[in-house]
């Protein structure tokens, strides 16, 4: 007769947590190398409009953003209470809008600068006569996607 030896239940060893330290100080020095700052500070103030149909931009590195508002305090004094255009952390005339349009499309890569969507933040109070030069000003240079930036909501909401 055969006897079958059982084998011994084996134990499995615990798993060393000597270098987890290293590899969390590594993971934190990694994010800390590789995160960007957000270094634009607002200077104008808007109210964004309410839409029912909105779509979220999906690629976030394909958008220059434009903000058109009353500025804020600090700078109304200054510069008035109409509404002005900032772009980056300055405020700009409307001639200089196409030359920074310009220049940040070159910045990119050749393969995404025909997908490049200019994002307009506008206040909802501002006048559609700004919003209209904007326009002119990227239709001269063939900057013809255009987003309009808002809330979701109901629309009928805006004419209070």
């Amino acid at each position: 007769m055969i006897r079958f030896k059982r084998e011994k239940e084996t134990d499995v060893p615990e798993i060393s947590t000597a270098s987890l330290p290293d590899i969390v100080f590594m993971l934190l020095f990694f994010f800390m190398t590789v995160t960007v700052m957000k270094s634009e500070k607002l200077k104008v103030n808007y109210v964004l409009p309410n839409a029912s149909e909105v779509k979220k931009l999906e690629k976030p590195d394909r958008v220059i953003y434009i903000h058109i508002g009353k500025p804020t305090l600090e700078y109304a004094t200054i510069l008035g209470s109409g509404p002005r255009i900032q772009i980056n952390d300055k405020f700009v005339d409307l001639s200089d809008v196409g030359p920074y349009v310009l220049g940040q499309i070159a910045d990119k890569p050749e393969a995404i600068r025909p997908f490049m969507t200019i994002a307009l933040k506008v206040d909802k109070h501002a006048g559609m006569g700004i919003i209209l030069d904007v326009r002119q000003e990227l239709r001269k240079i063939n900057a013809l996607k255009i987003n309009y930036t808002t809330y979701e909501g109901d629309a009928y909401a805006n004419l209070e």
